[in-house]
């Protein structure tokens, strides 16, 4: 297995999909006129950590048992749901070039919502890719897996 097929089956999976959703919908939440770019990364990458925890503690207790040692499931758990916190790191650099003003700080948010929903149009191409679908599915269902995640963000940004 090459180097891009280890990524790929790293990054594309359920876990990755699911955080960048999340972490999405805290920077939409937490963003508001009172809050600068700082504020916005440290509460939401704070938070997608803290569930990432949760989720790492919930698939150690799930596998752990007589053939599964602690350490072990540990590190599975860990491994296993790393998507979480891989499909984060392009929109808070985004954040962080708002928070240096390399990005104008009023646009780092939207800038940063708006490369999250690409990354996810991108974890869904590359999802119907892996299944060998054709090409044209494969647009359609990152632009789907994209738009779906856009909803998904802003009825989260509604409620909160």
């Amino acid at each position: 297995m090459g180097f891009v097929s280890r990524w790929r089956e790293r990054l594309v999976t359920p876990d990755a999909v699911y955080g960048l959703i999340l972490f999405s919908a805290l920077i939409g939440a937490v963003d508001d006129e009172n809050s600068d770019t700082l504020e916005v990364l440290v509460f939401s990458v704070a938070t997608l950590v803290i569930f990432w925890g949760a989720h790492v503690f919930a698939g150690t207790i799930t596998a752990h048992g007589p053939d599964v040692r602690l350490g072990t499931a540990v590190v599975r758990a860990m491994v296993h749901s790393m998507g979480m916190l891989y499909a984060a790191l392009l929109p808070s650099i985004v954040l962080l070039l708002g928070v240096f003003h390399v990005v104008s700080a009023d646009d780092a948010v939207g800038i940063a919502l708006l490369v999250a929903t690409l990354v996810l149009g991108v974890l869904g191409y590359s999802a119907f890719a892996r299944r060998g679908a054709h090409p044209i599915i494969r647009v359609l269902g990152g632009i789907g897996t994209a738009l779906f995640g856009a909803l998904m963000i802003l009825l989260n940004i509604v409620v909160h």
